[in-house]
């Protein structure tokens, strides 16, 4: 349980309560813990990469409609 923060700045990112499981090896999220936690930019569709809101630094991925509920996206 706890805050989810960028490994290069200490900004935070994602919230435990925000976490799930998920086929991936990586950790998966329905939503980021601020409005400005993350910077995003279009990349494929259905996708887009995801950076540290505060630093740059980067995360991965928003995959678009992939989370656990019908519309909701995955980090």
């Amino acid at each position: 349980p706890g805050i989810y923060v960028c490994a290069k700045c200490g900004h935070e990112l994602f919230s435990s309560r925000a976490k799930y499981e998920h086929s991936s090896p990586w950790p998966a999220f329905t939503e980021t813990i601020h409005q400005d936690s993350v910077a995003k930019r279009k990349e494929r569709p259905g996708a887009l990469k995801v950076s540290c809101g505060k630093c740059g630094n980067g995360l991965g991925h928003e995959f678009l409609n992939d989370g656990p509920k019908r519309g909701q996206s995955r980090f």
